[in-house]
């Protein structure tokens, strides 16, 4: 009869165990995309800042996965794995002090490796706080798909932001305009703005 009790206590406190592991695994796979507004960017002083979150991320609960400069109009977006978005900005506090303006939540779509044989491209919609849902955004997407060969465009993926109505789309193509006549055609939704960008992990 002792040894059933402590059998049951064991399996009962392996099962707990394993549910409150589980809660946190899955609260660190939390997506957030953040953007830095800057007065003046390059892709190396990126680079080297990125490795300064590397080196502090795990202290944080954080996971840097890609990043994306925009030298023209000196903007930084960063996509990162963390349990909540506080997490992100004193991750970037710690390593170099550059703390992002605003965090999103997001939920991505399926990714597409980049061929590479085009420039990157990041637009991004602003099309109003509680305005889209993701499934909205995934039935664009696929009629992006549907036409993004006939303008030479080929996307990546996707970011969506439902609750602050922010939208982003990364892709390669030969141009801007590339990109927004395939939007143009595929759903009528055409960015608030877009910019070329340069690529890190």
């Amino acid at each position: 009869m002792m040894k059933n009790t402590i059998y049951h206590a064991a399996i009962a406190a392996a099962l707990l165990y394993g549910l409150c592991g589980a809660s946190r695994a899955e609260e660190t796979k939390r997506l957030f995309m953040d953007v830095h507004e800057l007065d003046s960017v390059t892709a190396a002083a990126v680079a080297d800042a990125h490795q300064k979150d590397l080196a502090v991320q795990d202290a944080h609960g954080v996971n840097f996965i890609r990043y994306w400069v925009d030298e023209q109009n000196a903007r930084v977006y960063c996509l990162a794995e963390a349990s909540e978005a506080d997490a992100i900005r004193e991750t970037h506090a710690e390593a170099h002090g550059l703390v992002p303006q605003q965090v999103y939540e997001v939920s991505d779509g399926p990714e597409d490796a980049a061929p590479g044989n085009a420039r990157l491209f990041l637009d991004v919609h602003r099309v109003g706080a509680g305005q889209v849902t993701a499934e909205d955004v995934a039935a664009a997407h696929e009629k992006d798909l549907a036409v993004e060969g006939k303008h030479g465009v080929h996307f990546v993926n996707y970011w969506v932001d439902p609750d602050a109505g922010e939208i982003f789309c990364l892709s390669e193509a030969n141009s801007a305009d590339d990109v927004l006549a395939t939007h143009r055609e595929a759903h009528g939704l055409v960015s608030d703005e877009i910019a070329e960008v340069v690529q890190g992990e």
